[in-house]
């Protein structure tokens, strides 16, 4: 029993999960491109193919290990390249690069709840594993956007909060970075991620669900 427990999570998470961080990569690749800098899409970033951005422990570890401990789904890609030289201006482009992220997001949560109402118009077959994939995907969506736009590098939001402080400031702000993915691994293991953003994480999932009806 338990093990088909497991499978059915699996089922229901991965398609929302593999679109929300490639669809999450694919627009810093695009927002990149868009300022001048054609790194990604060189590389083959600029693209929707989950592979070029799927990173094993990021992609699939640590989203499972969110799903079965019931906490917010924490999961990363391949990180986008970006070639600073090369962007029109390179730190207010930044800001807008790392934006484009959690922005990508948010977007995708709205359209599963738009399939979550659409799934209420089907008959049981095909209507309840669409609900259950839609509430993965509105959970999966939201919880990247708020993790995401934590202030903490190398989170889309500290490149935000690094892209706005004067230069002075970003660079000793900047070598806090090295740091970051530990910060962000023991929050997540010793269960204070809850405590920080569930308030603004429970905000917008009702404010969608109430947007959509």
């Amino acid at each position: 029993m338990l093990l088909n427990n497991i499978i059915q999570q699996i089922a229901i998470y991965a398609i929302p999960m593999i679109f929300a961080i490639t669809l999450h990569e694919a627009a810093h690749a695009f927002m990149s491109y868009k300022y001048g800098d054609d790194t990604a899409k060189i590389l083959g970033r600029l693209s929707l193919n989950p592979m070029r951005h799927i990173d094993m422990l990021g992609t699939i570890i640590f989203p499972l290990i969110g799903i079965f401990m019931g906490g917010f789904i924490f999961g990363w890609a391949k990180p986008v390249p970006i070639n600073f030289n090369r962007l029109h201006s390179p730190k207010k482009n930044l800001f807008w690069i790392a934006f484009a992220g959690p922005a990508a997001n948010l977007v995708m949560a709205l359209l599963w709840a738009l399939m979550l109402k659409l799934s209420g118009y089907l008959n049981l077959y095909f209507g309840t594993p669409l609900n259950l994939m839609a509430q993965a995907g509105i959970v999966v969506n939201i919880s990247l956007l708020v993790l995401n736009l934590l202030p903490i590098l190398p989170l889309d939001g500290g490149r935000m909060l690094f892209a706005m402080l004067p230069e002075k400031q970003a660079i000793i702000y900047a070598k806090m970075e090295r740091y970051g993915m530990w910060v962000l691994i023991a929050l997540l293991l010793l269960g204070g991620l809850n405590y920080i953003v569930k308030p603004l994480y429970l905000t917008i999932v009702s404010a969608i669900l109430l947007l959509v009806g």
